[in-house]
């Protein structure tokens, strides 16, 4: 398991510099069954695109490049 969350934590760090272009950032919180919880910080909270963030952004490159990814949610 720590592995599998050192993979995703490598994959979050890979996209971090395009979302913190835009004045924000996302930080990982936690990995079970498969799911993904990250927490998104500075502009993108309360951004109009957050969700397009989560599912077309992180989760796409998430679940392409870490096996046993199933999803990513989004928390507080």
């Amino acid at each position: 398991m720590e592995t599998k969350i050192e993979e995703i934590k490598h994959v979050i760090n890979k996209i971090r510099p395009y979302i913190q272009r835009d004045g924000g950032d996302v930080e990982f919180v936690s990995f079970d069954n498969g799911i993904v919880a990250v927490r998104l910080l500075g502009a993108c909270i309360g951004c109009a695109s957050v969700d397009e963030t989560i599912s077309g952004g992180i989760e796409a490159i998430l679940l392409d490049e870490v096996a046993g990814v199933s999803k990513v949610i989004l928390v507080e």
